[in-house]
């Protein structure tokens, strides 16, 4: 792909993103390419319909989520605190549309990246409870699905009254 047809892909894919974290999974195409700064009929080029964006974002939402949670997962750092940084991180993100997605047949590429991000906070909250941070009444599978409902919502943030009082109940 020419290096200017890249840098289309990625603007029309900043700019999704963006907008289906602050709007939600139905904003219109036209809005997405108006953002990018390309005409429409490049972002068609680019993504034959709405399904392929949407993909191509939530994959890119659930790499960027993994990537986030490897740097701050370091020997020095305790559980709960990447933990906490990796809920941080996702509120804004357009989670709820990986979400609506995951109800749907996804492509094998999708499906490894939810995999990887489960196992990975799984294994933090696992961690976080061995250190005593995190209640232990909880198994790791149904911390990661309440932090999914915190996160996975259109307009989570990290700071509003819902991720405060549940990220306060998960805390030992």
């Amino acid at each position: 792909m020419r290096a200017d047809a890249l840098r289309n892909r990625r603007r029309i894919t900043d700019a999704a993103l963006e907008l289906l974290g602050g709007r939600g999974p139905d904003v219109p195409m036209e809005d997405i390419a108006r953002a990018a700064g390309v005409g429409v009929g490049t972002l068609y080029r680019h993504f034959p319909d709405r399904r392929a964006l949407l993909e191509e974002t939530a994959a890119d939402t659930l790499r960027d989520i993994l990537a986030f949670g490897r740097r701050r997962d370091t020997p020095d750092r305790a559980g709960w605190d990447v933990l906490l940084d990796v809920v941080r991180h996702c509120a804004g993100l357009p989670l709820a549309l990986v979400k609506t997605l995951a109800a749907e047949t996804a492509p094998p590429e999708r499906l490894a990246l939810q995999q990887e991000v489960t196992a990975l906070l799984a294994g933090l909250a696992e961690r976080a409870q061995k250190e005593g941070a995190l209640r232990a009444d909880l198994t790791p599978g149904q911390v990661v699905e309440v932090v999914s409902a915190l996160v996975c919502r259109p307009g989570a943030r990290a700071d509003d009254a819902l991720a405060v009082v549940v990220l306060d109940g998960l805390r030992r």
